[in-house]
């Protein structure tokens, strides 16, 4: 795979395979509805027991930032999962915290050293982030975590 590419999939993150896929998580950690209800049902008990040992860690995972677990019995080797803000109209500063989604799951896997990591799209589901604008979030974070990555190595 080409360094620093995004593709843009439409699919089942599920199947992916990738050295991580994302789950927007809720804060308990325990698995919902949605996305993060089909990762728990795919990867199986592993996904759950290492979030529960992170719950009795440090109690949850508070909005905007992320943590990681095996991938159970998916394709993919980890879990990175981040807490999505609820959409209250994007005065309550959903932006950012949408944007420290992006930037924190990128910073654990590259703290992990993983490669390639498959994104949904976080809070446009039950959490009501239009997706147009949850796009615009998303692309420009990544972009930017590229860009100074770049930087970085040069």
């Amino acid at each position: 795979m080409t360094p620093n590419r995004i593709q843009l999939i439409q699919g089942d993150i599920t199947k992916i395979t990738a050295d991580a896929i994302v789950n927007a998580a809720n804060s308990s950690l325990l698995g919902g509805g949605g996305v993060d209800g089909a990762i728990h049902r795919a990867g199986g008990p592993a996904i759950l027991e290492e979030c529960q040992r992170i719950r009795a860690r440090q109690g949850g995972c508070p909005t905007g930032e992320a943590v990681i677990t095996t991938g159970g019995n998916l394709p993919a080797k980890h879990v990175i999962h981040t807490v999505g803000p609820v959409w209250n109209g994007g005065h309550q500063g959903e932006p950012d915290l949408l944007a420290r989604c992006y930037h924190n799951s990128l910073a654990l896997a590259r703290a992990h050293g993983l490669k390639t990591v498959a994104f949904p799209n976080i809070s446009t589901g039950v959490y009501g982030y239009p997706k147009d604008q949850a796009a615009q979030v998303a692309v420009h974070t990544v972009l930017g975590f590229l860009g100074s990555m770049n930087c970085r190595s040069r």
